[in-house]
């Protein structure tokens, strides 16, 4: 059993006592220090959150090479990679707005530690099938449309829990060590290690350090003190869709939120598939390199990404921060030209490096922004319809990828797909409104808004 917590103290601030995340007491706010990135990690609980997300990250970052050319090894063209992420992808989009009313309403803890498990097993029979030989790509899609219904509950809920954590000072450093520790893991020491292993054993192996990873994260969150339900039951009826519809309502009413992901799903429908679908089989049949080379190139991205959240980190929040994100993805996106003009290994790393270092900037802003403007009873919603909304075409970005390829070959689908997703992502930006929200004196508030 769970030791009895004494009740959180009560915060009110100029934004009311809605919009605040819950209150941190002054005993376990962080005392700042030079390195302003690592502040988070004094607080027990997000520490544990951090590590166990790190180590799963780097478990998928292994999974990321071990899917690709455990494919490649059972089917060898873009097609049918395209249909595995889809498979993956898809589940993501249709249960995450379901993952959102659940993270608002129940313990967050609780809907991570399940949603790791989900993960644990879809990928841990994935490599009991793969080292026995038995693995055929219907067995890839069917457990990942299960693998994908664990990442649609953890994501969302995983950002709503983080102001659940730290307090308002530390969420812009907390959010930078959260992108420090993706592409680090994901990026960098996951692919770097899924090409040594997948070299030396095969897929199947990476796969099944992928599960453990699960586990561990698992055992992680579970050393989180537990907090109080978000709404008790009793409180008043539950309706779904009506909680749905709050969360709608309130990201409409916000152009700096609509806009700005409605502009994220129309540029990851022209980066996602192109960058997950061809940039391995660029790799494997342009250059003639293998999982030794793909992994040397998500690493120089992870290294990029490094660099993005070490920068945000010191420095915090940009005075305009939404023109920051906004070029930051769309220059981002645009280097997917890179990738296809690339004649070397080194070439591909350096174009990684500079895309995932500027995609690294302008997640960690977003991830501020909606963490000290979105009020602490919707943001578990407002989480899961970012991801839904976003992810709405990812889906058919994964689909069509392998298709457009083989028709007007990898280097002009990823051209195309680069100056086309740089230009939508840029039109949300003269959307009417969409940058009121940097004067929003919360966003560069010191203090945790405690009187």
């Amino acid at each position: 059993m769970e030791a009895q917590e004494a009740p959180e103290p009560v915060v009110i601030t100029s934004a009311g006592p809605d919009t605040a995340a819950p209150a941190v007491s002054v005993e376990e706010t962080p005392s700042r220090g030079r390195i302003g990135i690592l502040r988070p990690l004094r607080n027990r609980d997000f520490a544990f959150l951090w590590i166990g997300v790190t180590v799963s990250l780097l478990g998928d970052g292994i999974f990321l090479v071990a899917i690709a050319f455990q494919v490649f090894a059972i089917t060898n063209g873009p097609i049918a990679l395209s249909a595995v992420v889809f498979t993956v992808a898809l589940p993501q989009t249709l249960f995450s707005l379901a993952a959102g009313v659940v993270s608002d309403r129940l313990d967050r803890r609780r809907v991570l530690i399940a949603a790791d498990l989900i993960r644990l097993i879809s990928i841990g029979v994935m490599g009991a099938l793969s080292v026995t030989g038995a693995l055929e790509l219907w067995h890839l899609i069917g457990l990942g449309v299960i693998y994908g219904i664990g990442e649609a509950f953890f994501v969302p809920t995983f950002q709503a829990i983080i102001p659940d954590l730290v307090p308002q000072d530390l969420l812009v450093e907390a959010n930078s060590l959260n992108q420090f520790a993706k592409p680090f893991a994901f990026r960098l020491a996951g692919p770097a290690l899924g090409g040594v292993i997948v070299a030396a054993f095969g897929p199947g192996t990476g796969f099944l350090l992928d599960a453990a990873t699960f586990g561990i994260s698992a055992v992680a969150v579970a050393l989180i003190k537990k907090r109080p339900e978000r709404r008790p039951v009793g409180e008043q009826s539950f309706s779904a869709t009506r909680e749905i519809k709050e969360g709608f309502a309130f990201v409409k009413s916000e152009a700096w939120l609509w806009a700005s992901i409605v502009a994220a799903a129309f540029g990851l429908l022209a980066f996602w598939g192109p960058f997950e679908v061809l940039l391995p089989y660029v790799i494997e049949h342009d250059l003639r390199a293998g999982a030794g080379a793909f992994g040397l190139v998500m690493g120089a991205g992870g290294v990029g990404a490094v660099a993005g959240a070490i920068l945000m980190g010191q420095r915090g929040v940009p005075k305009r921060p939404i023109l920051v994100m906004y070029l930051c993805w769309s220059i981002g996106t645009f280097l997917l030209l890179g990738f296809a003009v690339a004649e070397e290994t080194w070439q591909l790393m350096l174009t990684s490096f500079f895309m995932l270092g500027l995609f690294s900037i302008g997640i960690i802003v977003w991830a501020t922004l909606m963490h000290k403007l979105v009020p602490a009873g919707l943001l578990g919603r407002v989480s899961a319809l970012d991801f839904a909304v976003s992810m709405s075409l990812l889906p058919v970005s994964l689909g069509l990828a392998g298709p457009l390829a083989e028709v007007v070959g990898a280097d002009m689908t990823l051209i195309g797909a680069g100056f086309l997703g740089a230009i939508l992502i840029l039109v949300f930006l003269l959307v009417p409104g969409v940058r009121e929200a940097e004067g929003d004196p919360r966003l560069h508030a010191t203090g945790d808004g405690a009187v």
